[in-house]
């Protein structure tokens, strides 16, 4: 792998395990695929960070120390998680970027040198504003996000941005960043 790569964050639910749809701590299952793909991103001494909305710590169905235990535990190096809703106009919520960064002030990343994996457009727009790679994985909500933008269907500043990837699974995104140079 390239060793320009300095971190890659992993979008959480229908990126990692789960669907579309959140599942929260204790209910959610890695895809296999993922175990493979930050088991290859350690081996090169890259970081792993997750990157994840979570609406539902807000609305008082799950707790931001359970999602940090159980990504933890999955293997994630640091856990960025937004627990505000959606209209809470906060700072952190993907599409913005202040999760990212937030672990570049942290781990004195320079977000040029990041990867951002995720299944919808919100996490590809968080990583344009910093200028991170974007790899839209087709698991969970992704082959419906990639349909629509290749239907016109997103306008705006959605259609500005487009995937430097587009990859089947979080492990295919992470064989594709083994090509980079």
């Amino acid at each position: 792998m390239s060793t320009w790569i300095q971190a890659v964050f992993l979008d959480r639910d229908g990126t990692i395990g789960g669907h579309e749809q959140v599942v929260f701590p204790g209910e959610f299952a890695l895809y296999p695929n993922a175990v493979k793909a930050m088991e290859s991103l350690k081996e090169k001494g890259i970081g792993i960070f997750s990157f994840t909305n979570q609406p539902g710590v807000a609305a008082g169905k799950s707790s931001v120390q359970a999602f940090h235990k159980e990504l933890k535990n999955f293997g994630f190096d640091a856990v960025y998680l937004c627990p505000h809703g959606h209209e809470e106009g906060c700072s952190c919520r993907k599409p913005a970027p202040g999760m990212l960064e937030k672990a570049a002030v942290e781990h004195q990343l320079y977000l040029k040198k990041c990867v951002v994996i995720g299944d919808r457009w919100t996490d590809l727009m968080a990583a344009n504003q910093v200028g991170c790679v974007k790899i839209l994985v087709k698991t969970g909500a992704g082959q419906e996000a990639y349909d629509r933008y290749h239907q016109q269907e997103y306008f705006g500043k959605w259609a500005e941005v487009e995937p430097d990837y587009v990859a089947e699974d979080v492990f295919d995104a992470v064989k594709w960043l083994n090509t980079l140079k």
